[in-house]
């Protein structure tokens, strides 16, 4: 009966969906179908590049099925590939084309999954990071026995409303871990389930007991190689010592543009041993199936770096005519090109066939994938008698079921607080929330002690401490929001937060949109989030951002005013676990207002002041962050000359958005149109909210450098700005 508790808790069913042989080197393996013309350039081609020897994998290889069913089984992902996408005429065939024995491998022998529960907690994760060869996952989920790919989802994708949309979508298929396409994220996201995996397992497991224990593997390309993130991700990944995460580069020297040797000549197995990486190479990824088992066999005995294993492969391998050219990189093959690459790979099948003996040598995954997880839910049965704290804590990661009342934890403030900047009172809270939610974990891009973002009572995640919870990521923004990306994708009660300078979400926007789009629920904690940050000047002074973010789909924009906003804030951003929040927070010190409150907050604007009745105040004032104090005292002045005045607290647009037409009407009632906002930012926007005969002050230009005071003076962000403005509307 313990064992039966524990599968129902911690298998989680499937999500509702949310809309919204290689290329030869000299005197090894002559390829079917490429002309010696062509022959001879890759000859030349790897006398060049071959320049860094590795050392070869020399290890005992993995149990394996009979080699003419792992070639069969191989073209068979192939041609699925092949199929779906000259049926689309649409998508990226050479990758999947090049990768299916890695593929294969990977899924067939080597990982450890359950087709039946795509979210089985202890899975073994697949990230393919160079998105765009994701009929090759489609392939392998459709062979393993996934009900998200069946063949009817291959014969439809790249369609509306497919379970196989042009790039591996998360909230779409179950069985993709995350959600890539832009090239470098992918490998960043595994660096965050990586992560996550290392930190459970220092956390949670027993000298009796290893209840975490599984690894990340990724493939990745010559495109995210190129791409900077992927150097600040494995940089991480090497000084923290993931050794249980596993990258294969898919090797192919091909890109959009054509041969890299154009623009990526650099040494990749370097780069990586400098980053702390060991490196294998596989010279034969076509047909090499025993190298590439002993490569995974030599990477899971490396404990303590993470692995790189190149393999050198032929993308669009067997076609005669396209094979190692861009031209089978972005387009389908062609009626002519596919008819000759069945030939040429002896394929006598109809299209999206699958050969009786591989799809009854793959059936055995949906039984085997249950056992294992049968197995992990009685050990953890097993594990919860005795370690029963920590076993709570880990079922609330793996569930995301928050503990009951957390929100308690939260500090609130009265008027008579001390005054203070709101990125103080965010670590506040931070450090209040730690203390009651066991997946909370985060830290800055070098700016802890100005972002406000460490976590007293723990140490730094690092190689020899991961049980901690501060993570150090450096100078590296982009990375660092992949990384959580991937922290918030491995559990649904994993709750990941990162911070820097409200202005260098430039450096990390990519991160961010994957964020909203793959409804991973990070907190950005972006402090000194406007021009009250003073001297630095408008390199640091945000002007566009919080507009920028209003605009994306998704994304709750949160700009708190003082500390009861600021808890609020939080509170809204712990609950939204599919959903991202950005959390705009003070340099300065800010006064905690009369009327502030969590629960306006949560429905994003509400009333702090007012004087009116009948809900006809003369005008309303309308503030965010820093700026509803300005709004406040303007209020307090036109009243003092016989004005009724509303002063409203706009924290976030999207909530209000959210409320019904009744609250918003109680707030913004239609009938007064004498509306005045002000927010020290760009004004764009605002004019759904003052409407045509309201006035926005806000900042569309760049800042300036001077002290605090004296930038809010020259610009105008001031209470007799809005005064003179309240006075021209009403």
């Amino acid at each position: 009966m313990a064992a039966a508790s524990a599968s129902s808790s911690l298998s989680l069913l499937p999500r509702t969906l949310n809309r919204h042989s290689s290329r030869p080197h000299p005197g090894r393996l002559a390829l079917p179908g490429l002309t010696t013309q062509k022959k001879q350039a890759l000859q030349t081609r790897h006398g060049r590049r071959s320049r860094v020897t590795v050392r070869a994998a020399a290890v005992e290889t993995l149990q394996k099925a009979d080699t003419s069913l792992v070639e069969k089984s191989v073209n068979t992902i192939r041609f699925l590939a092949i199929d779906a996408v000259e049926k689309a005429n649409s998508g990226h065939p050479g990758l999947p084309m090049g990768c299916a024995p890695m593929g294969h491998i990977l899924y067939d022998e080597v990982m450890r999954y359950n087709p039946a529960n795509p979210y089985w907690f202890n899975r073994d994760r697949f990230v393919l990071s160079a998105g765009h060869g994701c009929m090759l996952q489609y392939a392998l989920l459709h062979l393993a026995g996934y009900d998200s790919v069946k063949e009817e989802d291959l014969k439809s994708f790249r369609q509306w409303e497919s379970s196989t949309p042009g790039h591996p979508e998360n909230f779409e298929t179950p069985g993709v871990e995350v959600t890539t396409g832009p090239l470098g994220q992918g490998i960043a996201n595994a660096v965050g389930l990586a992560l996550a995996e290392r930190h459970l397992a220092a956390r949670f497991n027993k000298p009796d007991s290893e209840i975490v224990d599984h690894y990340t593997y990724v493939i990745l390309g010559d495109g995210c190689q190129m791409e900077g993130i992927s150097n600040e991700v494995c940089s991480l990944a090497g000084h923290w010592g993931l050794g249980k995460l596993i990258a294969f580069y898919d090797d192919n020297h091909i890109s959009i543009d054509g041969d890299t040797e154009i623009a990526f000549t650099e040494s990749v197995d370097t780069r990586f041993e400098g980053l702390g990486w060991h490196v294998i190479w596989v010279k034969n990824g076509n047909t090499g199936y025993d190298e590439i088992r002993a490569a995974i066999k030599e990477a899971k005995a490396v404990k303590d770096k993470p692995t790189l294993i190149k393999v050198t492969t032929t993308i669009g391998y067997g076609s005669p005519n396209k094979a190692n050219s861009y031209s089978v990189h972005g387009s389908a093959l062609g009626s002519k090109e596919v008819d000759a690459t069945r030939k040429n790979l002896g394929w006598p099948y109809e299209p999206f066939h699958v050969p009786e003996d591989v799809q009854k040598h793959w059936s055995r995954h949906i039984p085997e994938g249950a056992a294992l997880e049968a197995a992990w839910n009685a050990k953890f049965a097993e594990y919860e008698k005795k370690y029963k704290e920590e076993a709570a804590e880990l079922k609330s990661i793996i569930t995301g079921e928050l503990p009951a009342g957390w929100d308690k934890a939260l500090p609130t403030y009265t008027p008579e607080s001390a005054a203070d900047a709101t990125r103080n009172l965010s670590q506040q809270c931070l450090n209040a929330l730690v203390k009651v939610l066991p997946g909370l974990l985060g830290g800055s891009a070098d700016l802890a002690s100005s972002n406000m973002t460490l976590l007293k009572m723990f140490g730094d995640f690092q190689k020899d401490t991961p049980e901690e919870r501060n993570v150090r990521f450096g100078v590296r923004e982009h990375g660092m929001g992949a990384i959580c990306n991937g922290i918030a994708l491995h559990s649904p009660g994993f709750i990941p937060y990162c911070a820097t300078f409200f202005v260098f979400t430039d450096y990390m926007r990519a991160a961010i949109r994957i964020s909203a789009l793959s409804e991973a629920g990070v907190i950005y904690v972006m402090t000194h989030d406007s021009i009250g940050l003073g001297e630095d000047g408008p390199t640091h002074q945000p002007i566009e951002h919080l507009a920028s973010f209003r605009a994306m789909p998704n994304i709750l924009m949160l700009r708190p005013a003082d500390g009861n906003e600021t808890a609020g804030s939080y509170k809204v951003a712990v609950v939204n676990r599919k959903r991202p929040s950005i959390l705009a927070l003070s340099r300065q010190k800010l006064p905690q207002l009369p009327g502030t409150s969590i629960e306006g907050v949560e429905k994003g604007g509400y009333t702090i002041s007012d004087n009116s009745s009948g809900n006809k105040p003369d005008v309303i004032l309308i503030g965010t962050g820093s700026e509803l104090e300005i709004a406040a005292k303007a209020g307090e002045e036109l009243r003092k000359e016989g004005k009724t005045v509303r002063v409203v607290s706009l924290v976030s647009w999207e909530l209000f958005d959210e409320q019904s037409d009744a609250y918003k009407e109680s707030v913004f009632p239609a009938a007064v149109t004498a509306r005045v906002s002000i927010e020290a930012g760009s004004t764009f926007g605002w004019q759904k909210i003052v409407g045509s005969k309201g006035k926005a002050i806000g900042i569309d230009r760049f800042g300036a450098s001077a002290p605090a005071a004296k930038i809010y003076k020259e610009l105008g962000i001031t209470v007799e700005a809005v005064i003179e403005a309240a006075k021209a509307v009403c």
